[in-house]
């Protein structure tokens, strides 16, 4: 194991949150390791192409976003002060001497040798973002079922299409980027289906009108993609279920109630249907901020103005403080990495965080994923794939082996006991089981590691 002296800020992520607070902490004199995992700075929201430039042909209506990712990449990479490592996992925290923050990780692609290296933190920033969150369906399992940020992801960084006839389903804004996105490389959008009803945007008008006007010309850089290309967008309809052999043939389409119960004799059939993205939401990725000891607030870490958290000298942003976007995040980062730097936090970024904030309680509310969906279920139905946990093994599990917890729950179906170790299947299970779901979310090892780099002498 690999110790290095302490350094001065220590920031997890580069996503627009996690690049926010390097820049800021950074310009404010203070050294900077900025550790992320992908090749390239930038997140989802500003992935890049991961061999040579954008290519104008498949970026047409992410143009802008590219070109401000790159931006951002270069002002990362040629600023003095801050350290970037790319390709790094962090898989565990845990306290340091005189008050720092140990963190440890590995750098290196995840097949080939990676040293453990231990780096001190005087000041640690959390921004680690968010992963997709599916619903279980029958035929989920099916080859070409895919989340909505995986099929996004292709189509950014590597100008693949998941399908060349492909449904998006779920709920919330995300799913129009990831429809533009398909578009881009070349796919044919045989629907959009928002589960929900976007109109309740209007319980909120302060986060709709104001908070959420900057969002208004993307909307409607949206809307004109979906009228050129005539591609379908119905609210309270979701996919139920997906039909095929060897992989994904066909859907079956379905209008729901307000809480997202099947309105009986609405199902439809769509063939010749070759990927389905599914999207629901997010989940935050808490396992760090859990280890080093934050007090949630529900299913986020619990910050104050300034973003510090409950843990001294650990602070958070982004999308594990609230699911907003990316301007949100970034303010938010922006506000960390003032604040780990010691310095005085602008009106400006403080203002754009009260407006993300707003804006991100009102999109949860809107885009809430609603009881009914339970009801698309069968006993056979799998809920963790990786274990091949079905729903009727959970029933008999609380049924039967009285699992009242999410440990028993694990321990007597194996459930969320595969490689992905709940973080696909864990808070659906928890909801169908009737269960609290913030365990579901705790992990002490954050990143898969192998026990023989662990063994690696020092």
């Amino acid at each position: 194991m690999i110790v290095e002296e302490a350094q001065g800020v220590v920031v997890v992520g580069a996503g627009p949150a996690g690049i926010a607070a390097a820049l800021a902490a950074a310009e404010s004199g203070v050294s900077v390791v900025l550790l992320d995992g992908g090749a390239r700075p930038g997140g989802q929201f500003y992935r890049q192409p991961l061999v040579g430039p954008p290519d104008t042909r498949t970026v047409r209506a992410g143009m802008r976003t590219v070109r401000a990712g790159a931006r951002l990449e270069r002002a990362v990479r040629e600023h003095p002060r801050i350290d970037h490592r790319p390709r790094t996992s962090v898989w565990a925290l845990e306290p340091g001497p005189e008050g720092t923050h140990l963190v440890h990780t590995q750098q290196g692609p995840a097949d080939a040798a990676r040293p453990v290296r231990t780096i001190g933190a005087a000041a640690l920033i959390l921004c680690p973002g968010a992963y997709d969150r599916v619903l279980p369906f029958p035929g989920w399992e099916l080859p070409g079922v895919c989340s909505a940020g995986a099929a996004q992801a292709l189509a950014k960084g590597q100008g693949i299409a998941v399908g060349g006839r492909v449904v998006v389903s779920g709920t919330g804004p995300f799913l129009l980027p990831v429809m533009a996105s398909l578009l881009d490389v070349g796919a044919e959008c045989l629907g959009v289906y928002e589960a929900g009803t976007p109109a309740r945007w209007l319980r909120h008008p302060v986060a709709a009108l104001r908070d959420g006007l900057s969002k208004l010309p993307e909307l409607a850089a949206y809307a004109a993609r979906l009228a050129v290309h005539r591609v379908p967008y119905r609210t309270r309809r979701a996919v139920v279920a997906a039909h095929g052999r060897d992989r994904v043939e066909a859907v079956t389409v379905a209008r729901l109630d307000p809480d997202w119960n099947i309105r009986p004799g609405s199902e439809r059939r769509i063939d010749g249907v070759d990927a389905v993205c599914v999207g629901y939401g997010f989940t935050p990725q808490l396992e760090l901020a859990a280890a080093a000891g934050c007090a949630l607030q529900g299913p986020y870490v619990a910050v104050d103005a300034a973003q510090a958290t409950s843990v001294p000298d650990v602070y958070a942003a982004g999308e594990i403080t609230g699911i907003g976007g990316a301007e949100p995040a970034a303010a938010e980062g922006e506000v960390a990495g003032l604040a780990a730097a010691g310095r005085t936090i602008r009106p400006g970024a403080a203002a754009r965080v009260r407006s993300g904030r707003r804006f991100a309680e009102a999109l949860a509310d809107a885009h809430r994923v609603r009881p009914g969906w339970r009801t698309w279920l069968t006993d056979d139905t799998l809920v963790c794939r990786c274990e091949e946990v079905t729903y009727g093994d959970l029933r008999s599990a609380v049924r039967d082996r009285a699992a009242d917890g999410m440990r028993t729950l694990k321990l007597t179906s194996r459930v969320g006991l595969g490689p992905c170790q709940g973080r696909v299947c864990g808070r659906n299970a928890a909801e169908l089981a009737g269960l609290d779901a913030s365990g579901a979310d705790r992990r002490p090892i954050a990143q898969p590691i192998r026990l023989g780099d662990l063994a690696e002498p020092p």
